[in-house]
């Protein structure tokens, strides 16, 4: 658990520096766009996991990523620097590109807080 906890605090700083250098150098609105990035990411798992229109094999894949990163085992140890949490994210992102490319557009849309953009940006 202890492990786990310094994953997302590593995580959580490393988004926040991101978050802040975007401000400093200027370019605000992908800084609102990244800091609101995670929250809507969030709320759009929640919705996609109550959303009846959503395959029970996209959900499937939703509750495993959850798992894979809550889980204390990993390929790679939390408490090692950047790589820790790499494996995390790395997974996040496959599943979550999957999933979104399994769920009709108008449930994604529905669901999604964040700029219709973002969304199209991630799924491609």
């Amino acid at each position: 658990m202890r492990g786990a906890l310094i994953g997302v605090g590593v995580a959580l700083v490393a988004w926040a520096a991101l978050v802040a250098g975007l401000a400093l150098a200027g370019r605000r609105s992908a800084a609102r766009e990244l800091a609101a990035f995670l929250p809507n990411l969030l709320l759009l798992f929640r919705g996609l996991l109550r959303d009846p229109r959503v395959s029970l094999g996209a959900k499937a894949l939703l509750v495993l990523a959850v798992a894979w990163v809550a889980s204390p085992i990993d390929l790679v140890p939390e408490f090692v620097p950047l790589a820790g949490p790499l494996d995390d994210a790395i997974v996040a992102a496959l599943v979550l590109r999957a999933v979104l490319r399994r769920t009709d557009r108008a449930a994604l849309l529905e669901h999604w807080r964040g700029d219709p953009a973002t969304l199209d940006r991630l799924v491609g």
